[in-house]
């Protein structure tokens, strides 16, 4: 723009010059080449802030922008460990989840990645010496190394590539995702290569008492309807006027009926179950009842009367 206006005004003092109309002012010229010099000066100024200081900065240029949306209108894009990444990345914004391919991700991640499509199941699987990682078209969840990362729009297969959210790719691999302020780009930066193993990072006693839980309550529901479930369980964990464990909270009196009696220890959980509660203790978040406290499935619980209804999901209603 910048080099427009400078043409302009060049043009137009030409054009003053032959009509005999005296000379131009220089001054509005001279500013204009200044800025440009400074502007050109900026265009070769890169810095890359650290994942610490990505979280504090606002983003430069675009207050309040979406840090994706600025990327997709540069030519700069994606950065992987400082360097471009390929076009076949395919950057996009999934109703304002960024995705990214999957098999074109890894691979730029580790180059060792081998990638396998099962076109019967719609699976694609990603395997490294460190990782395996599986995504189902369609799924609400990527495992990785036995972790269940929650995908609230789901596995995307767009033109014949399987889709995922950016964030969600990189955490298998160890990655993070930051923002480099100089180039104005997303930037991915490699860490471990691998997520922790399912064995070793959840609790093994919430897991129990978790996926039992959401069994017995909502083992005949939809995926997000169980989660649902597991998260009223684990915010009580987290507020202040709850215990801070899960079986606690499940033994607090007139609550959990199924765990006084000793029923719900003796239960054994169905698959879905135990994916629900293993997304619920990876952080998944089923945004209706993120502060949901409480959730019935009759016409006149204390709930009911007591607490606004913030979502229903499936056959229970969920109150804050």
């Amino acid at each position: 723009m910048i080099r427009k206006l400078f043409s302009m005004l060049l043009c137009a003092f030409a054009l003053l010059l032959l009509m005999g109309a005296g000379t131009a002012p220089q001054q509005p010229v001279t500013v204009l080449a200044e800025e440009e010099s400074a502007a050109s000066g900026d265009a070769f100024e890169t810095k890359t802030w650290s994942i610490g200081e990505v979280s504090s900065q606002a983003v430069p240029a675009a207050a309040a922008a979406n840090p994706i949306d600025l990327a997709q209108s540069t030519e700069s894009g994606l950065l992987i460990d400082g360097v471009h990444a390929p076009a076949e990345v395919e950057l996009t914004s999934y109703n304002g989840v960024e995705y990214v391919s999957l098999a074109v991700m890894a691979q730029c991640l580790d180059e060792t990645a081998s990638v396998n499509w099962d076109e019967g199941s719609q699976s694609m699987t990603v395997t490294t010496g460190k990782l395996k990682l599986t995504a189902k078209v369609g799924q609400l969840y990527l495992e990785a190394n036995g972790r269940y990362l929650y995908l609230a729009e789901k596995v995307q297969k767009t033109e014949g590539q399987v889709t995922v959210p950016l964030w969600a790719v990189a955490e298998a691999f160890g990655a993070q995702v930051g923002w480099d302020s100089g180039l104005e780009a997303v930037a991915v930066t490699s860490g471990s290569g691998a997520i922790q193993s399912g064995d070793s990072y959840y609790d093994q006693n919430d897991l129990f008492w978790l996926s039992r839980v959401i069994f017995a309550e909502s083992g005949n529901q939809p995926l997000e309807g169980q989660m649902a479930v597991g998260m009223v369980v684990m915010n009580r964990v987290e507020s202040d006027i709850y215990p801070d464990t899960v079986e606690g909270v499940l033994a607090q009196k007139n609550q959990f009926s199924t765990y006084q009696s000793g029923r719900l220890a003796q239960r054994t959980p169905n698959a879905s179950s135990v994916i629900a509660a293993k997304l619920v203790l990876d952080g998944g978040v089923v945004e209706e009842v993120e502060d949901a406290l409480y959730f019935d499935s009759c016409a006149n619980s204390w709930a009911s009367r007591n607490k606004e209804c913030v979502a229903i999901i499936g056959g229970h209603k969920f109150y804050a």
